[in-house]
């Protein structure tokens, strides 16, 4: 897996408290339990470690290995107006016995367990987050919390909860196509961003070429521009690498880079069926410096996925947090959480939707690396 990257564990003051965060890959300590039993009101209260069985989650999935222990929301949503109040929702204390399970139809504190869990699907650039969440919310490591994900990519994760086996999505923006295939079905569904995303390029790291403009990316891509010295570098040809159709940076090429230019038909063999795919083929595609390709900023930036390539600049602004965050890096666009528009509130699906919109979800996304829309 993609996913090995290991940060430091971190807990957040105030409304939340969550712990094993952003690919620790650590079970809780003996230590670390006894330091977080504490309430805000510093009463102790006893944990007691369980393992039920999970019946919602991959039935691959060994859930006898890990604690499942997990942590509670704040459920605040008696307004049934109210789904996106940045501070409506919060996680309380992570050694929270499994049990002590308010009802979720009222307002109060709502423990996520692994047999209440929503069924999660998406993109591949928003699984680190669905992972961090699932491996805070539940209290288990972030392995664990990663093979019971099944993220089923942009598209397809929107068919998924059209037809009842997803509950909820932290997904890029589909395609126009998949809208229209929703709206033909009369599938009815909310949609809302809670981070902001940008298109980067990359090139192989010994590319002379640092930064390209917005034309240059245009004619490179539909085929007017295809040697490397015509921008500023080597006397060699440009291998422009492409996504497929259906996936999400595909649809962020096409909308936010070419708009109404035709892009050029490309080989079998510059056409990558999956990020990872995209990534090798730029690095040594030939065992050679030529190829140029795109990617969610996220994937590049915090996947580790850059070793070997460099982020190029479009109209030599850099792409980084400050310049998404600011509009002045062109080509942005925004992660979404999604879900069926019939979905009660009250229910875990609800919760989760409602909690990752508010203030205590976009801290735990900045914390992973995206840029929060608030």
């Amino acid at each position: 897996m993609l996913l090995s990257r290991k940060l430091p564990a971190v807990f957040l003051s105030g409304a939340i408290f969550l712990s094993c965060l952003a690919f620790t890959g650590c079970k809780k300590s003996d230590d670390s339990t006894e330091k977080t039993k504490k309430t805000k009101s510093t009463e102790e209260q006893s944990e007691s470690d369980e393992d039920p069985d999970d019946t919602s989650s991959d039935p691959d999935s060994d859930s006898s290995d890990s604690e499942s222990s997990s942590d509670a929301v704040t459920d605040t949503t008696s307004d049934p107006d109210d789904t996106s109040d940045p501070d409506a929702t919060g996680t309380t204390d992570p050694g929270t016995d499994t049990s002590a399970t308010s009802d979720p139809g009222s307002s109060g504190t709502f423990f996520f367990t692994m047999d209440n869990y929503p069924r999660l699907d998406g993109s591949t650039s928003t699984k680190p987050l669905a992972t961090a969440i699932t491996a805070a919310l539940l209290g288990i490591d972030t392995y664990d919390a990663d093979n019971m994900l099944q993220f089923h990519k942009t598209s397809e994760s929107f068919r998924y909860l059209m037809r009842g086996e997803a509950d909820l999505l932290i997904v890029a923006e589909p395609a126009e196509s998949v809208l229209e295939e929703l709206a033909n079905a009369n599938f009815e569904y909310e949609m809302e961003p809670f981070a902001s995303e940008a298109l980067v390029f990359v090139v192989n790291v010994n590319n002379p070429v640092d930064s390209l403009t917005i034309e240059q990316i245009q004619k490179i891509y539909t085929g007017e521009i295809t040697n490397w010295k015509e921008v500023g570098g080597e006397d060699r040809a440009i291998i422009p690498i492409q996504r497929n159709k259906a996936a999400g940076s595909q649809v962020m090429m096409e909308k936010l880079v070419m708009k109404d230019l035709t892009m050029m038909e490309a080989p079998e063999a510059w056409i990558s069926d999956d990020m990872e795919g995209l990534i090798k083929t730029v690095k040594s595609f030939d065992n050679s410096a030529d190829a140029i390709g795109y990617t969610p900023y996220y994937y590049a930036q915090n996947m580790n996925m850059a070793d070997g390539l460099k982020i190029l600049q479009i109209e030599g602004v850099t792409p980084e947090k400050d310049t998404i965050r600011d509009g002045s890096y062109p080509f942005r666009t925004a992660y979404y959480v999604a879900i069926a528009k019939d979905t009660p509130e009250g229910t875990p699906a609800r919760i989760l939707y409602n909690w990752i919109l508010g203030e205590d979800g976009q801290k735990l996304a900045d914390l992973e690396g995206y840029v929060p829309v608030r």
